[in-house]
């Protein structure tokens, strides 16, 4: 039974297994909770992961495998709030690991999977509520590919 009301639920062309041992080994407190296999009613190839239930952090996210039908874009990611920068490093090496990096803080997996790596103070720094400074800090954000701490806090703080 799920224990959050909004459970994301990612579709792969039939890597969910492979890409949730992949994200279950980045992320440290992570689990698979649940597997359900393809099968005589359920149609697909008989015996194969069908859906994956997981968690990421506490965060619980399902996976699963409906083939090629579905594409990942960017219109939708997933965001991990870093509260150090060796954090953003962490997960920005192991997550755009065979995949791309795009631009502020953004990447592409290679799964196809978009992720967003951001301190977790990020909403404080652009939403302020001081125009001035949510300018300095996009304007940063904006010449970025992996954010950097400390440059948007230098920017926040109009240095």
């Amino acid at each position: 039974m799920s224990k959050q009301k909004i459970t994301p639920c990612l579709s792969f062309d039939f890597k969910a297994e492979e890409a949730v041992n992949f994200y279950t080994s980045v992320f440290k407190d992570s689990k698979i909770t649940h597997l359900s296999y393809y099968d005589e009613i359920n149609p697909g190839n008989k015996g194969e992961v069908m859906v994956i239930m997981f968690e990421l952090n506490g965060q619980e996210i399902m996976a699963l495998n409906t083939g090629p039908y579905f594409k990942f874009t960017e219109a939708v990611s997933l965001m991990v709030n870093c509260d150090t920068q060796e954090e953003i490093d962490y997960y920005w090496d192991k997550l755009s690991a065979g995949g791309e990096e795009v631009q502020c803080g953004w990447l592409k997996d290679k799964f196809g999977v978009f992720w967003q790596i951001a301190p977790s103070n990020i909403a404080d720094l652009v939403a302020s509520g001081d125009q001035a400074r949510t300018n300095r800090v996009m304007k940063e954000v904006g010449s970025m590919i992996k954010l950097d701490i400390a440059k948007l806090t230098e920017a926040y703080n109009g240095k």
